[in-house]
């Protein structure tokens, strides 16, 4: 296997970084490392990487300021594996643009399917030729894939990281009934007990951005105990 993806790893714990390099690179990734902020910012103006696995706790500086940072100029997914692990520490790294937070201690097979779900959920572009221009258009809904934006009637509609690539993955699939189970394994690669409901609480957010009211289906349709449809 050689998918030739390009994996910034920032931790400055040798035997995790080790471990992870090594995990990553036995699956056919290419591995950068840094320990510190500074090297991690040299390291991606350097190498571009295709995706960044960032701690938190590092010697130089709080990782949540290097992902800001990031966030500013680039779209480049962002997984945080953290030993912070309380809500509001997962929240505000979600709230500023990471693309999934996975705690310490973590199993090697969940972390793989992480990167592999954030990878898949950032290809919507119009390079890889999945949607002519790079946008879906339904009614008053403007999906621009380049961008990541979400409009309705020229109005843009704020989604989280996580909101706008179920809304992208449904539009993709326009007209075909997705699985609560194909939603989660797309989105966040593995399910756990509370993997439903989280796709819930997700979707009833986007729905009421996206100006639903109740008993009317507008852009996405929930058939109850199956899945979810964006209208074609």
């Amino acid at each position: 296997m050689n998918n030739k993806y390009k994996v910034l790893v920032v931790e400055d714990e040798v035997n995790i970084m080790n471990l992870v390099s090594a995990l990553l690179e036995t699956n056919g990734y290419q591995v950068i490392s840094a320990k510190t902020c500074a090297s991690a910012k040299a390291l991606y103006a350097s190498y571009i990487p295709d995706i960044i696995i960032l701690d938190l706790g590092l010697p130089d500086d709080d990782g949540m300021n290097l992902l800001k940072d990031i966030r500013q100029n680039s779209l480049t997914p962002v997984i945080v594996l953290s030993a912070r692990s309380s809500e509001k520490d997962k929240v505000d790294a979600l709230d500023q643009g990471a693309n999934d937070y996975v705690t310490k201690p973590f199993g090697s097979t969940e972390l793989l399917a992480r990167v592999r779900s954030v990878l898949r959920n950032n290809r919507h572009s119009a390079q890889e030729g999945r949607l002519p221009g790079g946008k879906f258009v339904l009614n008053d809904l403007l999906i621009d894939y380049d961008a990541r934006r979400v409009f309705i009637k020229d109005c843009e509609i704020k989604l989280t990281q996580t909101e706008y690539n179920i809304v992208a993955l449904l539009s993709e699939y326009s007209g075909k009934m997705l699985t609560y189970a194909a939603i989660i394994k797309e989105i966040w690669g593995a399910s756990d007990d509370g993997s439903i409901k989280k796709l819930q609480v997700n979707m009833a957010n986007i729905r009421k951005k996206l100006g639903a009211k109740p008993g009317e289906n507008n852009y996405i349709i929930n058939e109850l105990g199956v899945g979810y449809r964006m209208n074609d």
